[in-house]
């Protein structure tokens, strides 16, 4: 699949290229633009995607806590001074295989200067699949003279929109999954504090990583 392809070429070339940058320290390139390209293809390994997979995760350990991809800091507009006739209506009329219109669509808009990316698309699931878990603390313990267990928890969920806002929700430990709580018996050690991430990839794998404070 191009897309595929594109994000392994050369050991992480072809994102330099498509950040448009030459792979130089004097010319610093959007991290976001590298979030967005290495997360939809898995990580894949250069270090670009290294650098771009370390930032998304800083950004979700305290303290604060960011969204771990900040899209709108991608920067996918128009120069007013040099307009350019966008290529993406051709290229979304010209395939119907999701892998290869993702990688042409997002090419396109960052080495063109597309209009602003729609990312509603079932091929920017992977943005939407992205799920922070926030956990300020957990605990499931025996209290009081009777020693019945009581569970208490505060916990939020941090999650993307449409078009990749961010927000969050109030969630609960039964929303929560086993990397998170690893248990929910009653316990005297049972206590938890730390945020999680999530995500899958462009293919539908998943990883996620969890930060312990």
């Amino acid at each position: 699949m191009l897309f595929k392809v594109f994000l392994n070429w050369t050991g992480g070339l072809a994102i330099a290229l498509v950040l448009g940058f030459a792979p130089t320290p004097a010319r610093a390139y959007q991290i976001d633009c590298a979030i967005l390209l290495c997360l939809a293809g898995g990580w894949p390994a250069s270090a670009e995607c290294a650098h771009a997979r370390a930032v998304f995760i800083r950004r979700i350990t305290p303290w604060p806590i960011e969204p771990p991809l900040q899209i709108w800091r991608c920067p996918m507009n128009v120069s007013e001074r040099t307009p350019l006739q966008s290529p993406i209506p051709k290229i979304w009329e010209a395939s119907h295989q999701t892998s290869q219109m993702l990688g042409q669509v997002i090419l396109a808009q960052m080495v063109e200067g597309g209009a602003n990316i729609d990312i509603s698309g079932l091929e920017f699931d992977f943005v939407r699949s992205i799920r922070v878990w926030d956990v300020r603390y957990y605990s499931h313990r025996e209290r009081g003279r009777d020693d019945d267990c009581s569970e208490s928890y505060n916990m939020r969920l941090g999650t993307y929109g449409t078009q990749g806002e961010f927000g969050w929700q109030r969630t609960t430990p039964a929303a929560a999954p086993q990397w998170v709580l690893p248990s929910r018996r009653c316990s005297s050690s049972n206590w938890r504090r730390g945020v999680g991430v999530e995500w899958e990839d462009h293919e539908g794998n998943h990883g996620y990583e969890w930060v312990a404070y």
